[in-house]
């Protein structure tokens, strides 16, 4: 019996050594992930924050030509400075964006990660907006119809 004992714990004790040592080195990958995807889900909130001063912009560009159609009867903006200004700016917001995304695709290029491991940022701002209030224009455009 004594034999059967030690048989069952030396046994035990191979299969617990095993087991710790591939608890080990999933949790050394389950890390190592972890890092590279945390990267990924910083550099896509950059983008985000990016694409929302993106959409600021052309918000204003929007206005400014809104506005010299309006009180000037102007739709030509050659030589207009601050016209092109606005121009300049959206492209180089379009240019930080696009290499924001380039470096995503890199991360995860190198670290051989697909879309499924990695929670992003666009699924978060959609469910914020999805429950936030409707805006304002929106009602009024409702209530005209």
């Amino acid at each position: 019996m004594s034999r059967l004992f030690d048989d069952l714990k030396e046994t035990v004790k191979e299969w617990t050594t095993v087991a710790v040592e591939k608890a080990e080195e999933v949790g050394k990958i389950a890390v190592a992930k972890t890092e590279e995807v945390t990267r990924i889900s910083k550099i896509k909130l950059e983008v985000h924050q990016h694409e929302r001063d993106l959409a600021k912009l052309y918000e204003k560009l929007g206005r400014f030509v809104c506005d010299h159609a309006k009180r000037d009867n102007m739709v030509n903006f050659t030589g207009n400075s601050e016209f092109f200004d606005l121009v300049q700016k959206v492209d180089q917001f379009q240019t930080l964006i696009d290499g924001k995304k380039e470096d995503i695709e890199q991360v995860k290029d190198e670290y051989k990660l697909d879309d499924s491991d990695i929670a992003t940022v666009d699924d978060v701002v959609e469910e914020k907006i999805e429950n936030s209030p409707k805006s304002e224009i929106k009602d009024e455009h409702s209530s005209d119809e």
